[in-house]
């Protein structure tokens, strides 16, 4: 199967695709807004769920401790009680005086932490509720953008499902290799050599890949690794 044609109009599919999605997301002022309302309130719930999960911990590792000088002062408290001489008398009230101290300065932070934790939850509770509200305004608002681009919303349809064939015909690995080049190549994946240059990154081409160029029909570019053809094997 001849590979070439195929990722040529696949290149193009995907070009089209975004300018397209560009048209599509090129929202009015109002839409605008509450887009971007929504990029903020979800940035808002990260930072805030990822606050709530580490205070979440931070009680949880409080507790342990907690139950432990529980158990400490507890078991100290008996010993005062089973203390028959003044020495030992003494040692208990100071050893069950450490344990009551060790508890307090356990329970202050734990509450703090609790506090935080229902601040946390309530906070996004109401995050969410404004969410599912503005999520609801502005899916209204893009509806009616979109109704007035129908031309580009068939478009958008009719490009990704010529996309989906074309991709069906290429191996897994031709095709990954693809879709990485045309990240980080600014779209351009496959590209002519003109000249004995490669068109994407403007290097000269050694003799001996032109040679392998030509027998092959396409050829990764040693510098840039884009895909090259000679346009008259197009």
């Amino acid at each position: 199967m001849e590979t070439l044609p195929i990722l040529l109009e696949l290149q193009g599919i995907h070009e089209n695709l975004r300018v397209i999605e560009r048209d599509l997301t090129a929202f009015p002022p109002d839409v605008a807004k509450l887009d971007g309302e929504l990029k903020a309130l979800a940035k808002r719930k990260e930072a805030q769920a990822k606050e709530l999960s580490e205070t979440q911990a931070k009680a949880a590792k409080l507790n342990q401790e907690l139950k432990l000088a529980q158990r400490l002062e507890d078991h100290a408290r008996a010993d005062l009680k089973l203390a028959t001489q003044k020495v030992q008398y003494t040692a208990a009230i100071r050893e069950l005086d450490s344990r009551e101290r060790q508890k307090v300065a356990i329970a202050k932070p734990l509450h703090e932490a609790e506090t935080r934790i229902a601040a946390l939850t309530q906070d996004l509770a109401a995050l969410e509720a404004t969410q599912v509200q503005t999520q609801t305004q502005f899916d209204e608002l893009k509806q009616v953008f979109l109704s007035e681009h129908e031309n580009q919303v068939a478009a958008r349809e009719v490009n990704q499902a010529r996309q989906k064939e074309l991709e069906a015909q290429l191996d897994a690995s031709l095709l990954a290799r693809f879709t990485k080049l045309l990240a980080q190549r600014q779209g351009r994946a496959v590209v002519p050599v003109e000249n004995g240059n490669c068109t994407g990154c403007r290097t000269k081409m050694r003799i001996p890949l032109l040679a392998e160029l030509r027998a092959k029909g396409t050829l990764a570019c040693e510098f840039c690794q884009r895909i090259l053809f000679l346009p008259d094997r197009q």
